[in-house]
């Protein structure tokens, strides 16, 4: 499924669309997904990741008897997942404390001003390091990671393997009791074991950031409809689409013996929805 992802916004889905439409000598709009509204793009598409990957979050301490409201938080990265992870964080009543790019880390213990990080990276395309120049109660680690910063819930969102064994344990030692996974296999294998020793809700990323993917399909079935949702019908999909994902991981790892376990949950969910395909299409 054709769509952006580190580097790839809609500017560069743009170029991409425009070529393939001058090549084909078609406008065949579901080739492509993140594209902008304007022609043919899904509302919610640059939020989804980073709302879905909060979704499955909070469909994770519901099911534990909590929610988000009141829990602080830290989001890595800076970019269009965190953003808008960020975002859906602060409007279900959780403080985001901390995010950072690869030059290091802003901490906010008053809450992060997520206008002044989306000026500083989507229109002015600057370093977070910046924000504290506009917030002076705001502390800039160069070269620093948001792990060690005290926290109820955690969403790694920049890049694969930022989160090893030791700062899990930091992590934990300072009472996180959720992590979610907005980015691709952010947390390393050291890292994942922590957690799972630790017994807290964690959420890996091939279910956890399902929400991308989610939503571009949700654009090409828009596309080949010739409709367009409004922007909360689409996110009321996403999060329906999310809940279903979560019950799948978090229903089938209680039936195979380790309830709460959504790296099992997902991992046997995702295989069996395949062999079924399989089976069922004669292919063994």
């Amino acid at each position: 499924m054709p769509a952006g992802d580190i580097g790839v916004g809609g500017r560069e889905i743009g170029y991409l669309f425009g070529q393939y439409k001058r090549i084909t000598n078609r406008y065949e709009s579901g080739v492509l997904t993140g594209k902008s509204p304007k022609w043919g793009g899904a509302l919610v598409r640059r939020e989804s990741t980073g709302y879905g990957a909060v979704f499955f979050v909070e469909e994770m301490l519901k099911a534990r008897g909590a929610g988000l409201d009141g829990k602080t938080c830290v989001v890595s990265g800076s970019g269009n997942v965190a953003i808008y992870a960020i975002e859906k964080l602060h409007a279900l009543g959780a403080k985001v404390v901390a995010c950072s790019d690869s030059n290091g880390v802003i901490y906010h213990a008053g809450g992060i001003r997520l206008d002044t990080v989306k000026r500083l990276k989507e229109l002015e395309r600057r370093r977070i390091r910046h924000y504290a120049d506009e917030h002076p109660d705001a502390k800039y680690i160069e070269g620093g990671h948001v792990w060690g910063i005290p926290c109820q819930v955690a969403l790694p969102c920049a890049t694969q393997n930022e989160l090893d064994e030791k700062a899990a344990r930091s992590l934990v030692a300072n009472g996180c009791i959720a992590v979610g996974e907005g980015a691709n296999m952010p947390t390393t294998p050291g890292g994942v074991k922590v957690f799972q020793e630790a017994g807290i809700a964690y959420g890996p990323g091939k279910a956890a950031n399902a929400g991308g993917v989610a939503t571009s399909a949700l654009e090409m079935q828009q596309n080949a409809s010739r409709d367009a949702w409004s922007f909360e019908h689409t996110e009321e999909k996403l999060r329906e689409i999310i809940r279903g994902i979560h019950n799948d991981c978090y229903e089938t790892a209680a039936e195979f013996g380790s309830p709460g376990n959504y790296v099992i949950g997902s991992n046997i969910a995702g295989f069996r929805r395949v062999a079924e395909a399989m089976l069922a299409f004669g292919i063994i």
